[in-house]
Order: C-alpha cells, then structure tokens, then sequence
C-alpha cells in the first residue's frame, strides 16, 4: 500500500487509495457495499453539492446521521470542501441539538429539517447528478474533526482538533492501534461519538475496508465478523457485556479466526468481564485505550500485560501523565489523586474547545476530571471521576442538565440526579425528587423524552419531602450517592 507523507491531505489519500485499487470495497452497510472508485466519485459530486448551498474552506459542516455509508460520505465531502466535520447524534431532541447548532453555526447542517435558518439537507440527499464527480480541487481544512461533548455542568462544548486534515493527524495511531493496511474493520458504535469516529477514520486512511453497523447487537456483530473477515474491533465494556451474555452455543457459533484486536475504551471495564474475554480470544487479542477526545496523553495496555496487572489502563505511550493532589503536589505510587495529563514536549495543542475553557496548570497541564494512581512499574489505574459526571455505557450524563429539566415539570420543585451502578452499563442515572404535587414517575419520563436523549433519562425516582439544596442552592450529590448505596449494601 502507498504510504503517505505527514502534510499529505486525507482527501488526497483516500483518491490515492481508489486509484491503487478502484474496485476494493470501500464501505459496507446492511448488504450494501461501495467500491473505492465510487466511493471517490460520490463524494466529489457531493462535494459540489455542499459547495453549491455555502460550504467554504474552515466552515463547520454539522452531520447529524445515522450510522451508515451516507456518514462517510458526508464526512468526506466536507473535507474535500476544505471543511471540518462536525458530527451530532441524529436522535437529539430539538433543544439540545439546537444549542450545539448556535455554539458551531456550521455552514450546512446534515440530516435535520430545521436549523435556524441555516441551509440543511435532509438524511437521504444526493447531489444533482448533472454535477462533475471528477477530483474537487485540493483545499486542506484546519482541523479534521470537531466531535460534540458535555461541559461540566451539562452545556454542550466543540472539542476542535488542532490537526488539519492530512493524514498525519492519523497515520501515527496506524501501528499504535496496531491496525493493518488493507484490513477489515467492523463499526460498532455510533459515530457521533469520539472513539468509534476516530478509529473509523484510522481504518479509512489505512485503507481498510470498513463495515458499519447501523446499531449495536451483541449476535449480529459475531455474525458480521465471521462474514467479513474482520480483524479489528472497536467496543465498549458495554457491548463486550452483552457479547458475553450470549449463550454460549451462540458466541461459538461464528467463526472468530480472522480476529485480531478488540480494543475497547470509553468506560471502565469490570475485572470479571476483563477475565471472561481473554480467557475466550486470548489475552494478545485483547487491549484497552484511555485518553480523552483532547488526545493530550493516551495509555495503552494488552490483555497479557493487563494478566500481569489487574484493573490497570496501562502506560503512557503518547503524552505525559502525572498524578497530583489537590494542591498540585505530586503523589507516589498508589496515592490516588487528579489524572493530569499534556502533550509531548515541544508538540503542538492537540485540540481547542469552543463553549468551555480547559482545567489547565502551568506547562500545558490539563486536567479531565479523572481520579487514578500509578503503580510500581508505571501502570494507571483508574479511581473515579471527582465531577458528579455518570458515565453510563461509555456516554457522559451531566446530572445537572437532567435536573434542569425535571424541575421545568410544573410538580418538581427539585430534583438530584445520581449514578448507580449497574451491572451492564456501569451506571445507571436515578433521580430523587421533592414534589409540590403527585406526579407518577411515567410523567416524568413522558416529560424528559422531550428534552433529553433516552440515555440520560432516569431509570428510577423516588420522592423526598426534604430540601434538596443549601441555601446557596448546592446539592451533595456524592453524600446522597453513598447513603443509598449503603442503603443496598454496596
């Protein structure tokens, strides 16, 4: 496979790639699948297309689709604008996309009917068939990507990389990942998130031939890896729950041969579904990633090496790490303390936000809310997350924006939002609410579909007739966390 040089444009990579072998599968989708060359001709007469209803050179261009081949695509052609991707759940209620809309104000907005009077295009777009598919002038975008994420009190942020869109903003997770060039690689996850979008575009500039689940089933992606001959998987300790949970004559029944690597990140995954999984694919198929969509430092490690070192995310293989205390002092092995982390020295800013100003100490030290320790030999382990964030299956629930929008019910009088664990996803969020009059809890969830996406509604309430907040309207939310779990024994 040719290999490309840091400053070469991805655009011009990918045009590279379907020229070298026009007629490899490019993408698959729900028995669909497209060659390279079309892939290459699609995307350059939607490019035109996009260029025709406004989209310029470092515009955002807002993708708001589902997981499939119309996702590349749209996501190519904005780089052949010379623009930068700017992926949305497509299943956000109005408000929230809404926000994340006026804090981009992209220049097209895909997948959504409505966007403040911005230009839009709806989810089954083409371009004019009469427009040339032939190559779009080069125009490199000064940032590849500008995935979506919560603040600290729920308000959406853009978190833009600093890397333009060539193909050294990805080449170097190649062997990092440990992926091969013309490789095949399964898409489990949606692709508005980080982790399944960043691996997709590695596999991509890797030339690999990318099959795209439209939604995560736990049978559907063993029978997938089996057809396709897929060596590499992305997954969250979510997915890898319920692959597991299978009965067993069904997770034996595809064959697995061809598997090389599932790495899964996201979220913390428990020792005993750490064991299950390498004791069945063995532990030199197993590996797991910690960083943030920031991409300041990244840790690594494999199951043979996770064997040696139980409960770990492994060692610092880009950027630095440290761990200090609250006071910024440095702590020793085994004292848990903030997970700090920056880039390597003398690198540039791996990201900027736009909605939110970074946690930052001097030297380009950063700051993402992790609480952890390093052993002996180098290894992190992972405490807790000192924000009220609840991570459930991978995806950040701010509790403070779900209490927002339960308190607009007119029989809250107000609300706190706490994780509780749960066996598959890590959390669950359940709410506690004090009531000026009856409301049953359907109500309530009646009330939050409209305001929030299903994964951030509660799945359970209870009612107080205690004030919730201080004076000073601060709600402990960790205290009211721990009697609970007492409560139950935890």
């Amino acid at each position: 496979m040719t290999t490309f040089a840091d400053d070469h444009p991805i655009v011009a990579a990918l045009a590279d790639l379907a020229a070298e072998a026009p007629d490899a599968p490019a993408f698959t989708s729900e028995r669909n699948t497209l060659s390279r060359a079309e892939v290459e001709a699609r995307t350059n007469r939607l490019a035109r297309g996009y260029q025709d209803l406004g989209v310029r050179p470092d515009d955002f261009v807002t993708i708001g689709l589902p997981n499939g081949i119309g996702f590349f695509e749209s996501v190519i052609a904005t780089w052949k604008c010379g623009a930068t991707p700017q992926p949305i759940s497509y299943r956000l209620p109005p408000r929230e996309r809404e926000a994340i809309i006026e804090l981009a104000d992209p220049a097209l907005v895909v997948g959504v009917a409505e966007a403040g009077g911005r230009p839009t295009v709806d989810a089954w777009f083409e371009a004019d068939p009469l427009l040339s598919d032939e190559p779009v002038p080069i125009v490199v975008a000064s940032s590849y990507k500008a995935p979506t994420s919560g603040g600290s009190i729920g308000r959406p942020k853009l978190i833009v990389a600093s890397q333009p869109a060539v193909t050294g903003a990805l080449t170097p997770f190649i062997p990092l990942l440990q992926m091969t060039t013309n490789g095949s690689h399964l898409v489990t996850g949606p692709l508005y998130h980080n982790g399944p979008l960043m691996m997709a575009m590695v596999a991509l500039i890797a030339g690999n031939h990318i099959t795209i689940m439209p939604r995560f089933d736990a049978a559907e992606t063993l029978r997938l890896i089996s057809e396709q001959r897929v060596d590499w998987v992305y997954a969250v300790p979510t997915m890898l729950s319920r692959i597991w949970k299978l009965p067993e004559e069904t997770r034996n029944a595809f064959d697995l041969s061809s598997l090389r690597i599932v790495f899964h990140m996201a979220a913390p995954c428990p020792e005993w579904l750490k064991r299950a999984w390498i004791g069945w694919l063995g532990p030199e198929r197993v590996y797991e990633l910690y960083g943030g969509t920031e991409a300041q430092a990244v840790t690594f490690i494999s199951g043979t090496e996770w064997l040696e070192h139980p409960g770990s995310v492994g060692k610092v293989l880009v950027g630095e790490m440290r761990i200090l205390d609250a006071d910024g002092n440095e702590l020793g092995p085994h004292e848990v303390g903030q997970v700090w982390m920056r880039r390597d020295a003398g690198g540039t800013p791996t990201y900027r936000y736009v909605g939110a100003e970074a946690t930052t100490r001097e030297d380009h030290w950063e700051w993402l809310g992790d609480l952890g320790y390093f052993d002996e030999d180098g290894y992190l382990y992972l405490a807790d997350r000192e924000t009220d964030m609840i991570l459930v299956g991978g995806a950040n629930v701010y509790p403070a924006e779900v209490e927002a929008a339960l308190e607009e019910h007119p029989a809250v009088a107000s609300a706190c939002v706490i994780g509780l664990p749960d066996d598959e996803l890590g959390a669950v969020p359940h709410a506690i609410v004090q009531t000026v009059t009856d409301v049953n809890d359907d109500e309530l969830v009646s009330h939050l579909t409209e305001a929030l996406a299903r994964y951030k509604i509660p799945r359970s309430f209870e009612r107080t007739d205690e004030p919730l907040r201080d004076d000073a309207g601060k709600v402990r939310r960790s205290a009211l966390r721990d009697d609970r779990l007492a409560a139950r024994g935890a």
